[in-house]
């Protein structure tokens, strides 16, 4: 006598697939992508003679080679020095010749403030690593938000995450960010 095979029945394994398919789909959470946040700067105007002349003492020059050495105004540099390199670049606290020119200006809910000229030049090579490159623009966003939170104390005694929109705006005015950064390139041997 011959033993039948019981058989298993197929028909449901589709529907068994299906859903876990969808339990998964369903389940599973994809990463975000993050970024730097930055408002671009305005397209520049058609005719070079419109391009307004920058003053070398109003640029803050930051390099970053292929082995993630910085250069800081042409002097190395220390990655947990630039934040307070920057801020006293931005704030230019007692009007030094070789930092930058501050303007006067009229800002709502601020009054008659001085508001700095000052642009962060950042530049590296195609060699430098991601890393260097995100801690050199967590430094250079650390130094505007303290001198921001600053003025913000200052001005209105609360931080300037606390601030309303129209506080905020302030501040942004009298503390803007400008950063320029140059295509990077393959310098050599750095």
């Amino acid at each position: 006598m011959a033993k039948n095979a019981s058989e298993i029945p197929m028909a449901s394994m589709a529907d068994i697939a299906f859903m876990l398919l969808i339990f998964f789909l369903v389940a599973t959470t994809m990463d975000v992508d993050s970024g730097i946040t930055r408002k671009l700067p305005p397209p520049p105007p058609d005719s070079p003679e419109d391009i307004p002349e920058i003053k070398e003492r109003n640029i803050f020059k930051i390099l970053i080679n292929s082995r993630d050495n910085l250069l800081v105004e042409g002097q190395i540099g220390d990655i947990t020095m630039l934040k307070e390199q920057t801020k006293e670049f931005i704030n230019n606290p007692s009007n030094r010749e070789d930092l930058p020119e501050k303007k006067l200006e009229s800002i709502p809910l601020l009054g008659d403030i001085w508001v700095s000229k000052g642009i962060i030049s950042l530049k590296n090579d195609r060699g430098t690593s991601y890393d260097m490159y995100i801690q050199v623009q967590n430094e250079l966003a650390a130094a505007i938000n303290e001198l921001r939170d600053e003025l913000s104390m200052d001005k209105f005694g609360l931080r300037f995450s606390l601030l309303t929109e129209d506080q905020s705006e302030a501040i942004q005015k009298a503390i803007p960010v400008a950063i320029s950064e140059a295509e990077p390139e393959d310098v050599g041997g750095n």
